[in-house]
């Protein structure tokens, strides 16, 4: 049973629940103006998890005929053999419903709000066969995550810094149409849909490339708006550095250290900013 849990783990790379996390970690920091009380940051903590896993099983059952075809993704559990359907689905479902249990220990308004975060993380896994704006779409299912925070707190969206959830929208955006050119020939031999697939690597880097820049003026704005002091700024140099990095290690001619920039980097950007955020909070200068 351990064996096979570690397995599902795996196969949803649980550890990565770290980039949509902090986010929503920081709309409830930024929501109370400091440390949200303990049991309002066990229900965010456990409603990420949820949708998360609930997202990424999904993924994987609707996608494990191309992941099967695809010589990157056939080692993945459910082509391997590894995980049998049903398995996933019993992994999916009660994360799900664990999401939809935590939503409704907040508040009303984040009950309500959560068929909608919930129905675009589900979505994502779809739209790529048939919009190339399918990084968009994950883009904005992930913006739900600093509201989420947010609105677990305040019961409302009054105050909300919009521009924090649209720097989320476009940084996951462009680290997301970077990846896709590792399937990219694969894509569109499959009939499937991505910015890569549909204008080539080189565009779609430059793509990415305006989208971070979106991001970074964006993530810029919230401090400002936020009246943050300059330990969140401290913080926005250093993630704009690790952007900057991420378009200097990664090429449309060269993915080898893809791995380091979507995973290493992207995970570096969303706790650095959730880190200096506390501490602009916390600390009064």
């Amino acid at each position: 049973m351990l064996k096979k849990i570690a397995i599902l783990l795996e196969m949803i790379k649980f550890k990565h629940t770290v980039f949509a996390l902090p986010f929503a970690l920081m709309g409830a920091f930024l929501a109370q103006g400091g440390v949200p009380g303990p049991m309002i940051f066990v229900w965010v903590v456990l409603a990420m998890a949820g949708a998360r896993t609930c997202a990424m099983g999904f993924n994987r059952i609707v996608d494990w005929k191309f992941d099967l075809a695809n010589p990157r993704t056939a080692n993945r559990a459910i082509p391997a053999g590894e995980v049998k359907l049903w398995e996933a689905w019993a992994m999916v479902i009660p994360a799900g419903l664990l999401f939809f249990f935590a939503c409704y220990n907040l508040n009303e308004l984040t009950l309500l709000l959560s068929p909608f975060a919930l129905g675009l993380t589900l979505l994502y896994s779809l739209t790529k066969r048939f919009t190339w704006l399918c990084h968009v779409v994950l883009g904005v299912a992930l913006a739900f995550s600093p509201l989420g925070g947010y609105v677990a707190v305040k019961g409302s969206l009054v105050g909300f810094p919009w521009m924090l959830s649209l720097g989320v929208l476009f940084w996951v955006a462009g680290f997301d149409a970077i990846y896709a050119c590792l399937d990219a020939d694969f894509d569109r031999d499959a009939g499937l849909k991505s910015l890569p697939a549909r204008f080539g690597r080189k565009r779609a880097f430059r793509l990415a490339v305006f989208f971070h820049v979106l991001a970074f003026g964006l993530f810029t704005a919230t401090g400002l708006f936020c009246g943050l002091n300059f330990f969140y700024y401290i913080g926005i140099i250093i993630s704009g550095v690790a952007l900057f990095y991420q378009h200097i290690v990664v090429n449309p001619k060269d993915l080898s250290r893809i791995q380091l920039s979507f995973f290493a980097m992207n995970g570096l950007i969303s706790l650095t900013i959730f880190v200096s955020t506390c501490l602009a909070l916390l600390i009064d200068l």
